[in-house]
């Protein structure tokens, strides 16, 4: 039965899950961004994943079959058909440590079949859960930075600040400009009470 006005826009979306990563979710990686490059690739916008399917890419097969075998990995489906996918974790290596403890969002991506479904908005709203199960200080993501900052404010939308720019150095293509974002985590009160 098609959940109705769940996520806030009132479509008719279907039966929505998160469920943790499992053997085979590479492939359910490499799909997702297959879509999500190809979309890239039709806005004229090769600057953040490149051109080319990202399962024909072996440093992205490589990064997905990473995830599957992790622990930090959930996808999103929609009447068992997966739709998104999230990749919880450390901090990348090209980003500066935390002075707090946090959770890091690796990994994001939704079916752009999707668009308007929330459901990035779901995976990020699972991830910000698990931090605070996890009592961390912070949830960050980092994300591109490209002229249009698109990214960025996506992720400003969802109630993450500005932290801090940064640059990928590429040796064999351009260099990636990026930004960090943090959501403060607000440790639970249960049990608390105020004096009479």
């Amino acid at each position: 039965m098609a959940n109705e006005g769940a996520f806030g826009d009132h479509r008719l979306m279907g039966e929505f899950a998160i469920r943790p990563g499992r053997v085979g979710d590479a492939a359910v990686i490499l799909d997702l961004l297959d879509k999500a490059v190809s979309w890239l690739v039709e806005q004229g916008r090769t600057d953040q994943w490149g051109a080319h399917p990202a399962s024909q890419n072996a440093r992205f097969v490589e990064r997905a079959e990473a995830w599957e075998a992790g622990d930090g990995l959930y996808v999103a489906l929609v009447d068992g058909e997966p739709v998104g996918a999230l990749v919880v974790g450390e901090r990348m290596s090209y980003v500066s440590a935390a002075d707090v403890s946090e959770l890091y969002v690796q990994f994001l991506v939704v079916d752009r079949a999707r668009k308007g479904h929330r459901i990035g908005t779901r995976l990020l709203e699972h991830a910000q859960k698990l931090a605070e199960a996890a009592e961390v200080d912070q949830l960050r993501v980092d994300c591109f930075r490209g002229p249009d900052r698109a990214l960025v404010e996506y992720y400003r939308s969802q109630g993450f600040r500005l932290d801090e720019e940064f640059t990928v150095e590429r040796t064999d293509q351009p260099d990636w400009p990026g930004q960090t974002l943090v959501k403060t985590i607000v440790p639970a009160t249960c049990g608390l009470s105020s004096p009479l």
